[in-house]
């Protein structure tokens, strides 16, 4: 069972707050796509209870019931999960994005190396002009379209979305079939998302290619990097660059899979979590 809750923050805003419980379980902040509403995923729940985990997340700024927060960068995700621990009364944890997430996982590692335990992250991105890599190569065009209408600014990324200009993932077979199948959970967040307007997808987007607020190089807790050789939403190539800098790094890639059927590997990647998360020195 998944409660719900907002969480008012000392600067007045709203954070809209997802958590599965269980005193006894390690907590898990799951970081959402874009764009997604920040309800934890389900077809993890039986992996999650096998390894005795608890889903906790939220709404990014600008998402679902979470107040919006013109301007945010990644590192800011690193304060809210900081703020809704404290609401819950939980000292450490671990975390897990996916996509759009990836970068937000990162930095509560960099950020709060004091409080997590562990980090996942599943086809994420890497900074943008980030050195040596060429950030739009393999990447599909809508992407590259949206993604370059961020980097001139606010206002070409709001005329772009205004434009009625349709984005097409290119999903591969293998993310059709997992979205026809137990990955069609997608549907019940990607919605929600989308029904006030693009205001969190801009937010997002603005965020993903302008400076992190942080250096990958920061992050201190393991981290565990899954990432499909067929995605053209984020290409691989992006894994192996932060993986690269990212010192306590393991990256696993998966030939087959692209953006959303890497996602059939959560299950392996949430037991190295427990394990990881079982090794870290006690404070």
């Amino acid at each position: 069972m998944v409660t719900e809750t907002d969480l008012r923050l000392g600067d007045g805003r709203t954070l809209h707050v997802y958590d599965t419980g269980g005193r006894d379980r390690l907590p898990v902040f799951w970081h959402h796509g874009t764009p997604n509403i920040g309800a934890p995923p389900a077809p993890l729940f039986a992996a999650a209870d096998r390894l005795g985990l608890r889903w906790v997340s939220h709404d990014r700024p600008g998402y679902g019931g979470s107040t919006p927060l013109p301007g945010r960068d990644i590192a800011s995700a690193a304060a809210d999960v900081a703020a809704v621990a404290d609401a819950l009364g939980l000292d450490r944890f671990a975390v897990m994005g996916h996509s759009g997430g990836g970068p937000h996982a990162l930095a509560c590692g960099a950020l709060r190396p004091d409080r997590v335990v562990a980090v996942v992250v599943g086809a994420g991105l890497a900074p943008y002009g980030a050195a040596g890599l060429d950030w739009f190569a393999g990447m599909v065009p809508a992407g590259v379209a949206s993604l370059r209408a961020a980097a001139a600014g606010r206002a070409a990324k709001e005329a772009h979305e205004a434009s009625g200009v349709a984005y097409d993932p290119e999903f591969t077979p293998a993310d059709l079939a997992a979205l026809h199948g137990e990955w069609s959970w997608f549907d019940s967040v990607v919605g929600p998302a989308m029904r006030a307007g693009p205001g969190g997808l801009i937010d997002d987007d603005l965020a993903y290619v302008h400076p992190w607020g942080f250096d990958p190089a920061d992050v201190a807790p393991p981290v565990l990097f899954v990432h499909g050789e067929r995605d053209g939403v984020a290409p691989v190539a992006h894994a192996e660059w932060v993986a690269g800098r990212v010192p306590t790094a393991e990256l696993r890639r998966y030939p087959e899979d692209g953006h959303i059927s890497v996602l059939r590997h959560a299950g392996p990647a949430l037991e190295w979590l427990r394990r990881r998360a079982d090794e870290a020195p006690a404070r």
